[in-house]
C-alpha cells in the first residue's frame, strides 16, 4: 500500500528534433510544455498523481514526444483492447450495434467459452464486448447528456452523418456541450456512447 502513496520516479523526455535539422519541433521552454508529476487530492480518490505529457506542434502535425519511464511498474501498456458493455437482451443490442451503428462481429473471438451469452464487435482495431448479464446500474435517473455519465467514446469521421442516422432511427441524442463535433446517445440498455469526430 505504501507504494501507492510514494511518487514514481521522474519521467524523462527525449529531445525531438525536426528531421531536416532546421529547428526543434517546439520553441517553447520545456517548463511550459511539460509538468512533471503533480500530487493532487481528488475527491473520492484520495491522492492521485497527475502527469502531463509533452506535445510538440509543427504545421498540421501533432507529435507525442517520447516519454521514457524509469520504473519497475512499466509493464508495457499498448492500447485499450476492448470495453465490456452489459446488455439485457443480446439480439436487441446486436440490432442496435450492427444495424444502426454498422459494427461488425469479430468471429474469431469465442462466443461459447464463457458462462453467459455475448458478442465481440469491432471498433477499428479495438472491440466492444457485449455481455448478456444482469445490469446492476439503474436504468432511470441517469443524466440526459451521456457526457455526464460513464461512457465509451468512439472516434468517427462524420458526426453529421451519424446524426442523420439517429434521426431516421428515432434514437435520442445530445450534441457536445463544448461545441466540438461530438454526439452522445445511449444503447437499448442506457449505456452511454460518445462519438467524436476525428480528422484521420
Amino acid at each position: 500500500m505504501a507504494s501507492l502513496l510514494t511518487p514514481p520516479p521522474s519521467l524523462l523526455l527525449q529531445p525531438k528534433v525536426n528531421p531536416r535539422g532546421l529547428k526543434n519541433t517546439s520553441t517553447n521552454p520545456p517548463s511550459k510544455l511539460f509538468n512533471q508529476n503533480n500530487l493532487r487530492s481528488v475527491k473520492g480518490h484520495g491522492l492521485c498523481f497527475v502527469t502531463k505529457a509533452k506535445v510538440a506542434f509543427e504545421g498540421d502535425v501533432i507529435e507525442k514526444q517520447s516519454v521514457q519511464v524509469n520504473d519497475s511498474n512499466d509493464y508495457g501498456v499498448v492500447s485499450v483492447h476492448h470495453v465490456g458493455v452489459l446488455c439485457e437482451n443480446l439480439e436487441r443490442s446486436l440490432d442496435f450495434y450492427q444495424n444502426i451503428l454498422g459494427l461488425e462481429i469479430n468471429e474469431a473471438r469465442p462466443h461459447d467459452k464463457l458462462p453467459y451469452r455475448g458478442a465481440w464487435l469491432w471498433i477499428g482495431s479495438e472491440m466492444i464486448h457485449l455481455m448478456e448479464l444482469p445490469n446492476p446500474d439503474p436504468l432511470t435517473g441517469r443524466p440526459e447528456h451521456g457526457g455526464r455519465d460513464r461512457h465509451t467514446c468512439i472516434a468517427i469521421r462524420d458526426v453529421s452523418k451519424l446524426k442523420a442516422i439517429f434521426d431516421k432511427a428515432g434514437i435520442p441524442y445530445t450534441l457536445s456541450k463544448s461545441g466540438r463535433p461530438a454526439i452522445f446517445a445511449r444503447d437499448p440498455d442506457a449505456n452511454a456512447l460518445e462519438f467524436t469526430q476525428v480528422d484521420n
